[in-house]
């Protein structure tokens, strides 16, 4: 099973129970079930305009997870990408609506559409004052005569319910809900279609490539394009967004499909900010999964043109616990580091020859990159080669601020630069390396005993020996025979390195985590970034 369901037919049902269950009392639901699953606010009154949408389900955490004060009154959920049914939708609106009406938030989508229509028909026939806003935000495809409706459905639902919940009538809050609909503007991309559970994947999108304006079913989108990073993406999709745009303050909104990373959702936030769209958004809603596609790795912009007062009802507290806040973007405020953390560093000096072999050093670590992760793919977590590339783009960005023409000084400010530049626990024991053997050298040692010196402290630091499948198995004997020659050091090295793939069980590292199975046969990462270094310098 590639979901943790229970059973298909009660996946909807389940999910239901577990959002009430967790809402502290906030929310209940209609009897009916499993053909009427329709979530209510359980302080609900209706002394004031109730406020019903929903649709098909998966898009979690709407619609149920947007009942709250200040926001929907009731939410109809249907099954997986699929409306739910006339009478389910009824239901929810004889349930909460009083004298002041009712106001259904629609997603233009054939079934959402004709199923609230006709329920608001037959609530109309009770005697209900029922009003129906179809959200079509999505631009994607300008040359669809329908619209879909996307996340910016959510602008309705926070703008309309604060309102609801001041005691503006039906009027006002079907009037404000049609103008934050013309307002906004969505689109998505995703890397990946959804998964939906109990039927195959629809694997459309090659490696490699994204889809641009699919939708939130994952239905096909306006075109596929190469998949060249966040930059990229919202370049396209800011492309499509303001075509037509008005010049003037927006909001934001930004929302993960599902499946994309808390890291990549933060990095395509902070690209949209820095974009020429970014200069007219104001307000920030996100970056969080708000309306999703079971478990698209992808993510969509909703852009609001923001009115007089519209910030002050996005700001309005509500009491939905899926709706994330509002917020002001504001520039960064920086603080400086404390006291005894700035660093102190040697003046810089110029040695040609120190920085050209220095420099060379960098690019063997820099091309070995996609190899020294595909084997830390096997015994760790796969990024020694990014931890040890960036630390050398580092280092040569640094180079004319290193004091290149004293060795003494240039191992301390090698191991304040990587500390400073290199993450994880490589980063630290690299810096205390170069710190101790810069201490040993300044003790009078050669460069064979500092080293050996700065070795022996990264030892008892680290807690690493020999046999342990890191990188001192081939660091250590590459040093001791550094006095016979740099090809007797570079063969050390190597066998060193070709040692640790018969090493099956690893006492050090996060390879400590990993079975025999998967080590074996396996070089060590660092180990082997230690032997190209060697034989780079021996050829």
């Amino acid at each position: 099973m590639e979901h943790f369901i229970n059973a298909k037919e009660d996946m909807v049902t389940q999910a239901i129970d577990g959002t009430i269950a967790a809402s502290g009392g906030k929310l209940t639901r209609l009897d009916g079930y499993p053909h009427i699953r329709v979530v209510v606010r359980s302080d609900w009154d209706k002394s004031k305009v109730a406020l019903v949408s929903g649709g098909g389900s998966g898009h979690e955490p709407a619609h149920a997870g947007f009942v709250g004060k200040g926001m929907l009154t009731a939410a109809v959920c249907g099954d997986v990408f699929a409306s739910p049914s006339v009478d389910a939708v009824l239901a929810g609106i004889l349930a909460v609506t009083g004298p002041a009406g009712c106001l259904l938030i629609v997603k233009n989508y054939t079934g959402d559409r004709l199923n609230f229509g006709l329920a608001a028909e037959r609530a109309r026939a009770f005697g209900l004052k029922v009003a129906m806003v179809i959200v079509d935000d999505d631009v994607a495809l300008p040359d669809l005569p329908q619209a879909r409706g996307v996340a910016g459905t959510l602008f309705v639902h926070k703008i309309a319910g604060a309102m609801a919940e001041n005691g503006a009538n039906l009027e006002a809050c079907t009037m404000a809900a049609e103008r934050v609909r013309n307002a906004t503007r969505s689109i998505g991309m995703s890397l990946d279609t959804c998964t939906v559970p109990g039927s195959l994947k629809e694997d459309r999108i090659p490696l490699g490539m994204a889809e641009l304006g699919l939708g939130i079913h994952g239905e096909a989108g306006v075109e596929q394009v190469a998949s060249s990073g966040a930059k990229d993406a919202i370049v396209l999709m800011t492309e499509k967004l303001a075509a037509g745009m008005p010049k003037t303050p927006h909001v934001a909104l930004i929302n993960n499909l599902g499946g994309a990373s808390f890291l990549e959702m933060s990095i395509l936030t902070d690209t949209l900010l820095a974009s020429d769209v970014g200069q007219y958004i104001r307000h920030v809603i996100g970056p969080d999964a708000m309306m999703t596609a079971l478990d698209m790795h992808g993510f969509s912009i909703s852009l609001m043109e923001l009115s007089n007062g519209d910030e002050d009802l996005l700001a309005q507290s509500v009491g939905a616990h899926a709706w994330p806040g509002c917020n002001p973007v504001e520039k960064p405020k920086v603080l400086p580091l404390p006291d005894g953390l700035s660093p102190i560093r040697a003046p810089a000096s110029q040695h040609e020859p120190t920085k050209a072999f220095l420099t060379a050093c960098c690019n063997v670590l820099i091309a070995s990159e996609a190899d020294l992760n595909l084997l830390d793919a096997k015994s760790g977590d796969g990024d020694t080669g990014s931890t040890l590339a960036t630390a050398a783009r580092a280092l040569i960005a640094a180079m004319d601020t290193l004091p290149l023409a004293d060795h003494t000084q240039l191992y301390r400010a090698i191991g304040l630069e990587l500390s400073q530049t290199m993450g994880g626990s490589s980063g630290v024991l690299l810096a205390i390396f170069f710190a101790a053997a810069g201490d040993a050298s300044s003790s009078g040692q050669p460069m064979k005993g500092a080293l050996l010196a700065g070795l022996a402290r990264m030892r008892q630091i680290g807690g690493a020996n020999p046999g342990d499948r890191t990188m001192v198995d081939a660091l250590l004997p590459a040093l001791e025979e550094l006095g016979a020659g740099i090809d007797a050091a570079a063969s050390a090295a190597r066998k060193g390195a070709d040692y640790t793939a018969t090493i099956t069980s690893a006492k050090a590292g996060r390879a400590s985590y990993i079975n025999a199975e998967q080590l074996d046969g396996h070089i060590d990462p660092g180990a082997e970034a230690v032997a190209r270094l060697f034989e780079h310098i021996a050829s």
